[in-house]
């Protein structure tokens, strides 16, 4: 990540609202490990400590699913700056009962201070998606939520730690207490330091009636359909993190017969592998939002979610080990590497589904939005505790098998998302296609305009320059190509999935010709970026041919600036007709550097096709 990227730390927009969140994390984790650990103790005769774990989870989530729908509205309704001081006023009253709780070991009204938690989580919960695009521009979405993500589960680790440290060995529940109570004020004192974030929808009425409010926002969320897959995708994340961290204190006291500093190595070890993982999402995203990166951190999912199960067996079963004796074993290495992975490709999956609900849902009721994520979530995460509790504690499952199933459960929820939506794998494709067999070296980005209509002006060198383009640009591009380029196999799934538009010359197929024309009309007119290749095709012999007249054409119809851009370094590889025919050769080499230079937009007005040639002819001869 970028030293630009921490700069949003320091910067009153993003900072203030950081810290504030991070604080609350850390400080819901202290509580959390702290009441995990005490019910561990034994301090609640005849009750299954399982049970009892499930049972909390299920009362921090369960306010998720009763209230979010009013949480969602006051969120689009007021200023959400406001709205967080207040929170976090409030929440120095819970922890307040949360220190009386802990000086006298009374679990069960702890169970209650930790819905009250839940229900401060879930009124906190839509404004910290959905400030977010509000004080940040769309090109720092990816930034902004990795950060988030990452400090996030940094304060998981760190809180759970601490509320480890805090309540082993007898510790004295009077620092405990004094920690909760003085994390809460920190937090307040840091959302003090917000800037105003006004209302997106201050006209709006409260519905009281939840139950009917509840599927209103659920309806929101399912408006766009790449956006209700990402809500879902981030549900089933909750669901496997909340599987593997509930059944991790069980599955290193009875299979690894480890410590509590052996427990708490490994939930850190977890948590750095999220922190870690978004800090890569952002790092190669390229400052988008990279869906491609979401299969691939399945794919992570479950392959290591399948050796921690296989894992495990080479440690010893009879003798209990700490830290030290844990780390002497190869399998104990292998157990830490499984969840440090899990975690890693946990960071590439979840980031972009948040930043995709950022940028694509209206943001009018955003929060809403966020709320009925929420909402799903919570279902989501009280299934994930009933399957605990049904599949370990009612089907006998060891905790192992149960991670198993969790693994294999993955790989059915991504291939169901993935079809129903499948630019999240032509975006993996594309992405490995420009990060693994190309690297493309970026200069001048910054004059695609971050939002409105554009047309670009590209030359044409190989059969995969689109796919390049289309994964080095930020916005989403519809390309014009030849139709015979469109139609070739597997690539016209890609270029129809990317909405591409066909086009062929007007005196062979007159009917395609116009068609193109009124789709590119029509993409401009929706504010979208349209990339044309006015050679018209391929080039044979590596230079520029003349320009078309099309590109005339557009502008005439369409007064939208004209972005000239070059490519250069694909000529002479697979994809090109350097040495015959493009895809008939074996590439000399499985890796090429591939520039792409973009040029200062030109207006309407200013657009000839011979001049345009010229300065696409520049940029590629730029060094």
């Amino acid at each position: 990540m970028s030293t630009s990227v921490f700069s949003l730390l320091v910067k009153r927009r993003f900072g203030p609202f950081f810290f504030t969140q991070f604080l609350g994390a850390f400080n819901d984790n202290v509580f959390r490990q702290a009441l995990i650990l005490l019910i561990a103790s034994g301090v609640v005769a005849g009750t299954e400590v399982n049970t009892l774990n499930n049972v909390a989870l299920a009362l921090f989530i369960l306010p998720f699913f009763l209230f979010s729908a009013l949480a969602g509205q006051l969120a689009d309704k007021y200023d959400r700056a406001m709205l967080v001081r207040r929170i976090k006023l409030v929440e120095i009253f819970i922890m307040t009962f949360a220190a009386v709780g802990f000086f006298f070991n009374a679990v069960y009204f702890l169970l209650a201070v930790l819905f009250c938690m839940g229900l401060q989580s879930t009124f906190f919960g839509p404004i910290k998606y959905s400030i977010i695009p509000q004080h940040l521009p769309s090109r720092e979405l990816v930034s902004g939520n990795a950060l988030v993500e990452m400090g996030t589960f940094l304060a998981i680790l760190l809180g759970s730690i601490s509320g480890v440290l805090l309540k082993m060995d007898a510790a004295d529940p009077l620092i405990v207490s004094a920690v909760v109570v003085g994390l809460a004020a920190l937090g307040y004192l840091a959302a003090r330091g917000i800037p105003k974030a006004p209302a997106a929808d201050p006209g709006m009425k409260i519905n009281w009636n939840l139950w009917r409010e509840t599927w209103h926002i659920v309806g929101y969320a399912r408006e766009v359909k790449s956006v209700w897959m990402c809500v879902l995708g981030i549900c089933w994340f909750w669901f496997l993190g909340a599987a593997y961290t509930t059944q991790l204190k069980v599955y290193v006291d009875d299979y690894l017969l480890g410590t509590d500093g052996l427990y708490a190595l490994l939930l850190g070890t977890f948590s750095v592998g999220i922190g870690l993982g978004s800090y890569l999402c952002e790092k190669m995203s390229g400052h988008r939002v990279e869906l491609g990166l979401v299969p691939l951190g399945s794919i992570g999912l479950s392959a290591f979610g399948i050796d921690l199960f296989f894992s495990y067996a080479g440690l010893p079963k009879d003798v209990s080990v700490d830290i030290a004796a844990f780390l002497q074993q190869p399998a104990g290495w292998r157990v830490m590497v499984d969840l440090l992975g899990i975690g890693v490709f946990g960071g590439f999956y979840i980031v972009p589904l948040f930043a995709l609900i950022q940028q694509r849902s209206n943001p009018s009721h955003l929060a809403r939005i966020i709320a009925a994520n929420n909402i799903l979530n919570s279902l989501f995460m009280v299934g994930s505790a009933v399957a605990g509790i049904v599949l370990v504690g009612v089907l006998n499952l060891t905790v192992p098998e149960f991670f198993l199933v969790l693994s294999l459960a993955n790989v059915l929820v991504a291939a169901y998302i993935y079809t129903r939506v499948p630019e999240f794998l032509i975006r993996l494709l594309v992405w490995m296609l420009t990060n693994v067999l190309y690297r493309i070296k970026e200069q001048g980005m910054e004059n695609i305009p971050d939002e409105g209509p554009c047309l670009l002006v590209c030359n044409h060198v190989s059969y995969v320059d689109a796919l390049l383009l289309g994964g080095a640009v930020r916005r989403p591009v519809r390309f014009v190509m030849a139709k015979p380029i469109y139609d070739l196999p597997l690539m016209n799934y890609i270029f129809r999935t990317g909405k591409a538009i066909p086009i062929d010359s007007k005196e062979r197929n007159p009917e395609i010709y116009q068609q193109a024309f009124e789709r590119i009309n029509e993409e401009l007119a929706d504010g979208q970026v349209v990339c044309i290749f006015p050679e018209g095709k391929l080039t044979r012999d590596g230079e520029l041919a003349e320009f078309k007249t099309g590109m005339e054409k557009i502008v005439n119809e369409n007064r939208v600036p004209v972005i000239p851009m070059a490519l250069s370094g694909l000529w002479g590889s697979f994809f090109s007709h350097k040495g015959g025919p493009a895809l008939t050769r074996l590439p000399k080499r499985f890796w090429s550097r591939v520039k792409l230079n973009v040029g200062e937009a030109v207006t309407a007005d200013q657009v000839a096709s011979q001049d345009m040639r010229r300065r696409v002819l520049g940029l590629r001869e730029r060094p």
